[in-house]
């Protein structure tokens, strides 16, 4: 994952949230959104790690795709700028000075909101997933979502259907519902159609990995969305079919635990993107415990991607590589013990062309008798 840079117009070493936020774009954005422009600003103080797009989403409790869509939706309100490579990676964020931000000004507090709905478009395109490092998916994903008023709530709590699946989901989080659970709730029932039964098993699905926050829980429908999953069934055999992945990884790096959200982005990748089966992805966990002596999932994707771009498809094409890898290596070895001067080759050096003189042992009697009366 690439670094970003971050820069700021205006903006002092304190974590300070102007006025303007508050009351112009604040009650108008989705809770998540606000999450990452509040952190976006802490970043600034200068007690904050590196920042990446995984590191604001482990920080965050959230998915790469969510941390993606908030700076999508500020960047399209123009409260900051992104600069991107040429692999469309953020590599810069820029957060805009808000007192210069004429334009508004003259709008009262709550108005913002119409604002936003009718003139500009907050949907998530194909595009904005090309801005993700580590990319899974290309299908345009569901608008966001709305807020429901109360009579619409009245309206819909009234379904026995939805009562149901309230209770249920009261149980599994253990708690009573709070307002953002019920707009959570209606919102996937009535706009991405998820029935009663597969919001139940959304929420067990969560719970049993540890995660009740609301953001999260919406960021898990949304995959589903994207991936056609729209029934219970369909979502058992895609939580099964992930688990035989991940157990294969886990094994290969001998791992006692699940994996992370960063390490499942890379193991999803792996099989979605680049469609390798188990067997050669195992292959590459094995040669990066050889060469690193650690479950280094970076160096790992580093194998995977280079086969992908081979074209590797099985075994055998790893076999193929590695021979030709060999032979390379050795022709390599063979031109360069070509180049080395043997040792016992004479040399053009002007000294060691000065005839030597040899000595006899009368020579060498007459010298040590020299020494010897020098001495005394």
């Amino acid at each position: 994952m690439n670094k970003i840079l971050i820069n700021a117009q205006g903006i002092s070493e304190f974590t300070l949230i102007p006025n303007i936020f508050i009351d112009k774009f604040l009650p108008a954005a989705n809770g998540a959104y606000v999450k990452v422009y509040l952190y976006l600003l802490r970043c600034f103080s200068g007690s904050c790690p590196e920042v990446t797009i995984s590191s604001i989403a482990d920080c965050l409790d959230n998915t790469e795709k969510d941390i993606i869509r908030a700076l999508n939706y500020w960047e399209k309100l123009h409260l900051l700028s992104l600069t991107r490579n040429i692999k469309k990676e953020i590599t810069e964020i820029t957060l805009v000075d808000l007192r210069n931000m004429d334009a508004v000004t003259d709008t009262q507090p709550g108005q913002f909101a119409g604002r936003v709905n009718r003139n500009t478009e907050l949907t998530n395109s194909d595009s904005e997933l090309d801005e993700i490092a580590v990319s899974i998916h290309t299908e345009t994903k569901p608008v966001q979502r709305q807020s429901y008023p109360p009579e619409k709530i009245a309206q819909m709590s009234d379904n026995d259907e939805i009562k149901w699946c309230m209770h249920i989901v009261e149980i599994y989080l253990d708690r009573p519902l709070k307002p953002m659970d019920v707009q959570l709730i209606l919102y996937l029932y009535e706009e991405l159609h998820f029935s009663a039964e597969l919001i139940m098993y959304l929420y067990e699905y969560c719970v049993s990995k540890g995660k009740k926050n609301t953001s999260y829980i919406e960021a898990v429908a949304l995959t589903w969305a994207e991936e056609g999953i729209d029934t219970e069934e369909k979502a058992k055999e895609a939580a099964a079919s992930y688990n035989e992945h991940f157990n294969a990884v886990n094994r290969a790096f001998g791992m006692n635990r699940s994996p992370g959200q960063i390490e499942r982005q890379y193991i999803k990748k792996w099989v979605e993107v680049f469609k390798f089966p188990d067997d050669i992805i195992t292959e590459a966990c094995n040669r990066t415990i050889l060469r690193t002596q650690k479950p280094d999932f970076k160096y790992t994707n580093k194998i995977l991607e280079t086969w992908f771009k081979k074209g590797v498809k099985d075994q055998a094409d790893i076999a193929k590589l590695d021979e030709e890898f060999m032979k390379s290596n050795n022709a390599h070895n063979a031109q360069n013990a070509q180049k080395v001067t043997p040792m016992g080759k004479p040399s053009n050096n002007k000294f060691n062309q000065f005839p030597q003189r040899t000595y006899s042992a009368k020579d060498y009697a007459d010298l040590e008798r020299k020494l010897l009366n020098k001495g005394l």
